[in-house]
């Protein structure tokens, strides 16, 4: 049973951070990097910290109730969880298109296919994940492996790339500026939307919940943060090591170019696959949670949900190869992503000290209090953000 723990354990972490991991988070690690050179290591420190302040918040009271994140906003205040739900699935359509095209790109850069068959071919794959019986099982297993391989390959590009590490260590904690916009970036990127939900969602399907499980449930979220954290640190020191040579990164594709001028054509072909495992687990990922939100409006959700899932990648597939990426859903559904954190995660500090949701737990104040902290900074960008939508009807 200890065993069978330690997998979901492990494979709830591993589908948090993979879903973080996506085509998105490999541009913006290179674009900031390139703009702030080793000051980077500093946003990174900083979102990691309200990051993982979200995380730690979102999981434990997850866990200890024994709710999903729709339900708890339901109990908090009736209707909340529908509206929660509707704003965090159409982030995830949006996205998922975003990630269907990621994966084409990786397929195209790896051996020249064409995007829309390469968009066809990672939806099968991520499809056939959800056809087996034991599907959660399946779905932990590939986002590990798909994991450790992006580890391993951007490791071996950072090491080509020669960065200055002293300097990135001494800017990380003494940085010359501090670049407000790229921190609350990079919490969006690792929290926002769906991301903060899909491994305690994991952890209540696989029923790994509960004050007994409370110290298991946190070190899944603490080992999930770990992972994506390392995985940017790589990132960031293999795009530092190009553009530290005063090398200019291409603005069609900033990580491409990173690994191909870091690596030669090597890590341009690494570069693929990188970003095909980064989208295809974030497919997986954006799927998975999204319908996990949508089983609060009927129980032939609940009951069906690998058809669900499949559906939903495949729409999101269809999406891409007839129209392509649509920039303004893909706009939308980014400046309602900025309102999604400040919601879920204000509602989780209200259930955290709501007795009909946590019962007789207590959670810790100043978890508490830092979380107030992190929902305050991201509503400041979820307000910004209605700007974004605000000029599309211009």
């Amino acid at each position: 049973m200890k065993n069978k723990n330690l997998s979901v354990l492990f494979g709830a972490a591993f589908l948090m951070a993979t879903s973080a991991i996506g085509p998105g988070f490999l541009t913006q690690t290179a674009v900031f990097t390139e703009q702030l050179k080793a000051n980077f290591g500093f946003v990174i420190l900083a979102s990691v910290i309200l990051s993982l302040i979200a995380q730690l918040n979102v999981w434990r009271v997850i866990g200890v109730s024994g709710l999903r994140g729709q339900e708890i906003a339901n109990k908090v205040l009736p209707g909340l969880g529908y509206f929660v739900a509707f704003l965090v699935a159409l982030g995830g359509l949006a996205f998922n298109i975003g990630n269907v095209g990621g994966a084409a790109m990786g397929l195209q850069v790896l051996i020249g296919l064409d995007l829309k068959i390469g968009a066809a071919i990672s939806a099968i794959i991520a499809i056939c994940i959800f056809m087996f019986k034991e599907a959660g099982k399946v779905m932990d297993k590939v986002t590990q492996i798909l994991g450790a391989m992006m580890i391993v390959l951007v490791a071996y590009v950072a090491i080509s790339t020669q960065p200055p590490v002293g300097e990135a260590i001494a800017r990380t904690f003494v940085p010359t500026e501090m670049p407000m916009l790229a921190i609350i970036t990079l919490v969006g990127g690792t929290v926002g939307g769906y991301i903060t939900f899909s491994g305690g969602h994991r952890l209540l399907d696989a029923g790994i919940h509960g004050k007994e499980n409370l110290d298991d449930i946190t070190r899944s979220s603490l080992t999930g943060m770990g992972i994506a954290t390392i995985m940017r640190i790589l990132l960031f020191l293999a795009v530092l090591g190009v553009v530290s040579k005063g090398l200019a990164l291409d603005p069609a594709s900033p990580p491409a170019s990173a690994f191909k001028l870091g690596a030669g054509i090597i890590g341009y072909k690494l570069f693929g696959l990188v970003i095909w495992a980064a989208a295809l687990t974030s497919v997986v990922g954006a799927a998975y949670t999204s319908v996990s939100f949508l089983t609060s409006f009927a129980k032939v959700i609940e009951n069906n949900k690998s058809k669900w899932i499949i559906g939903f990648i495949a729409v999101s597939t269809l999406i891409f190869i007839t129209i392509g990426q649509p920039v303004t859903l893909l706009v939308i559904a980014g400046s309602l992503n900025g309102l999604i954190l400040p919601v879920t995660l204000g509602t989780i500090l209200v259930a955290s000290v709501n007795k009909n949701v946590v019962g007789d737990y207590k959670h810790p104040k100043w978890l508490l209090i830092l979380g107030v902290l992190v929902v305050l900074i991201t509503a400041y960008l979820g307000i910004n953000s209605l700007k974004g939508i605000a000029g599309l009807f211009k």
